[in-house]
């Protein structure tokens, strides 16, 4: 097992999401963890380098794996856990849709270019009842927004990995080039970041869908008692996808 000198990523952040996602008080979890509260602060607000001893105990009070609080599986496809134990698959009104698409985040765009379709990531923000991001001129979103062929897909999605649920948004509908000033100002104010891909992606396209859907999986139990994939401490929920399903 590699020594913490070997473990990449920001832990603290990880700690801090994770213990909120379970709604957990640094109180709880530094009792979980048999520690204290100060500590627990301290390793989520500042740069430490907890001994393996803790780390395992943090990820047990943390209901999920070393692995995953100090950042090994960046890098790996989500959605490689075992599905849970009587999952539910729930259509989403289009009011919690729009909730989940939030104020900004990255999703994906599928277009019909000349090579035939394309998805292409992109960085955006939630506008009124309108999703809008930034491209390249003369890219495929651009193209499609330009002539008007047919309506775009706009998809974003969330897996948890842990609890093998998730949830994913698809919106349908035309494409528009945001091309006055006021607007552009306005979308370029709200804009959180510029796009993470960098280069000139200064043109703004828009899409008002026509259909808003989304679904929801919802775990009520963990993987099946007593069976031979009931998980480890530590893995005690597991990891799935939904749209397309």
């Amino acid at each position: 097992m590699p020594g913490p000198e070997h473990l990449k990523g920001d832990i603290g952040r990880r700690v801090a999401a994770r213990r909120e996602q379970l709604g957990l008080s640094r109180e709880e979890v530094a009792l979980r963890a048999g520690s204290a509260p100060g500590y627990i602060q301290y390793l989520e607000e500042q740069t430490a380098t907890p001994g393996m001893g803790f780390l395992l105990r943090l990820a047990d009070a943390l209901e999920t794996t070393v692995v995953a609080l100090t950042g090994g599986g960046e890098e790996l496809t989500p959605g490689t856990g075992r599905a849970a134990y009587h999952p539910e698959l729930v259509e989403l009104g289009a009011d919690e849709a729009w909730q989940l698409l939030g104020t900004h985040g990255v999703g994906r765009v599928a277009v019909t270019s000349h090579e035939g379709p394309a998805i292409l990531p992109v960085n955006y923000l939630v506008s009124g009842r309108e999703v809008a991001f930034r491209t390249q001129p003369g890219s495929a979103p651009s193209r499609a927004a330009r002539t008007g062929a047919g309506d775009i897909a706009f998809e974003v999605d969330h897996i948890d990995d842990l609890f093998s649920q998730g949830w994913s948004v698809l919106l349908v509908g035309p494409a528009r080039e945001v091309a006055g000033v006021d607007e552009v100002r306005v979308l370029e104010e709200a804009a959180f970041t510029t796009p993470w891909a960098g280069g000139e992606r200064d043109l703004w396209v828009a899409v008002a869908p026509r259909r808003v859907t989304g679904r929801r999986i919802h775990v009520h139990h963990t993987h099946e008692p007593g069976g031979d994939d009931v998980p480890p401490p530590g893995h005690r929920h597991g990891g799935a996808a939904p749209h397309g399903a």
